[in-house]
């Protein structure tokens, strides 16, 4: 068993394996405030990654509606329910992760392995909200009833589950951008990567018998070029880049900004101890203690930064390139009211103003002799 320190815990935790950080670490932020469910993320990578034979109810990314919903079915409740309470000291976790909740130390990190039925509705949930709303309710101020939507893919975590879990050690994290992988080759479909995952992202496929999960669109990753779910995502919720492993955290890298520096996003469920590497900015209209439970104690600061996001005009141009482009920026600036980003060669990728540009025509076209209406 190896001692790594675990940032998202504030404290050391036994792992496994032993291993250096990745030269870079991928990294994603997904704004759920700005999240409509439209599912665009789900049906880009289903299409692409997951059509064939087998992978039917395999859905590596996937959005779903919180409190209720959940993919597969429970995947984070019946987790909760078996593991101890998270307890925090500040930012320290006090209670014990999923790595240190078993009898013995060569025993697979805590977990469950969930039963074919539970991946039949992948939208159970949807849309529904905390309490029944009563005839006539409309917004006036405050959320006493809410739900939120939240998207989900892989974590490519910093201590991965399915990596200590796995007795045949198929699953690998790359080196070159800490993205983790089945080798296919190697597995034997016992689906122990399967119950260790608390996030359940790792899917048997009955017919191959074997595991799969997120590659992180890597091909892409290659190409210098975000995932698909980032680039088809129509709400410009997400953000693909990378995290600085082997130095401090760079202001001009928009995901250390964000992530390291300022600390809007949160990981999901930190408690666990996995470290995900998927970033979440939570939800201004749903009760603390419950987005507590959900990204740690870090959420009360969030909330109160991105209300007063305006005043920061460095982060807030970090997140005016939220679907800007689709190529991976790995560094930007603020210049004036633009944000620009760059990519690792020092290529401009894109320029976005703060105040989009306002163009009031004449009700008459002379060029074309007509009136000008709301459609044209």
């Amino acid at each position: 068993m190896a001692e790594r320190n675990v940032r998202h815990i504030g404290r050391a935790m036994e792992y496994p394996y032993e291993g250096p950080p990745p030269k870079k670490q991928v990294a994603y932020v997904f704004d759920t405030n700005k999240c409509i469910e439209c599912q665009t993320c789900t049906v880009a990578c289903k299409t692409c990654w997951t059509s064939g034979k087998g992978q039917e109810q395999i859905f590596w990314n996937n959005v779903e509606t919180k409190p209720y919903g959940g993919y597969p079915l429970g995947w984070d409740r019946r987790l909760l329910e078996v593991s101890n309470p998270a307890h925090w000291a500040k930012d320290r976790l006090e209670s014990k992760t999923i790595f240190e909740q078993k009898d013995k130390p060569t025993d697979p990190p805590l977990g469950f392995r969930p039963v074919s039925d539970d991946y039949r509705m992948p939208n159970l949930g949807e849309d529904d909200c905390t309490e029944k709303l009563a005839k006539g309710a409309h917004f006036a101020g405050l959320h006493p009833t809410w739900m939120f939507y939240l998207a989900r893919i892989c974590n490519h975590c910093d201590n991965p589950a399915c990596l200590a879990a796995c007795p045949r050690k198929a699953i690998y994290k790359r080196d070159e951008d800490g993205i983790v992988l089945v080798d296919q080759e190697r597995c034997r479909g016992y689906q122990e990567c399967v119950r260790a995952c608390p996030y359940k992202k790792v899917f048997y496929n009955l017919v191959s018998r074997s595991s799969e999960k997120c590659i992180g669109c890597f091909p892409r990753v290659e190409q210098g070029l975000v995932a698909l779910c980032v680039e088809s995502c129509i709400g410009k919720i997400r953000m693909h880049g990378f995290l600085e492993t082997n130095s401090q955290p760079r202001e001009d890298n928009p995901i250390d900004l964000i992530v390291r520096i300022r600390k809007l996003a949160l990981p999901l469920y930190p408690q666990f101890g996995t470290g995900p590497n998927v970033y979440y900015i939570p939800p201004l209209h749903v009760g603390l203690g419950f987005l507590e439970m959900m990204f740690g104690p870090g959420v009360e600061q969030s909330l109160s930064m991105y209300r007063e996001i305006a005043k920061d005009r460095q982060l807030l141009g970090a997140l005016l390139l939220f679907g800007a482009t689709n190529h991976i920026i790995h560094r930007f600036a603020v210049e004036g009211n633009i944000a620009v980003g760059w990519n690792e060669a020092g290529d401009e990728l894109v320029r976005v103003p703060f105040t989009e540009p306002t163009v009031i025509r004449d009700p008459f076209d002379t060029k074309a002799g007509a009136y000008r209406h709301n459609t044209t």
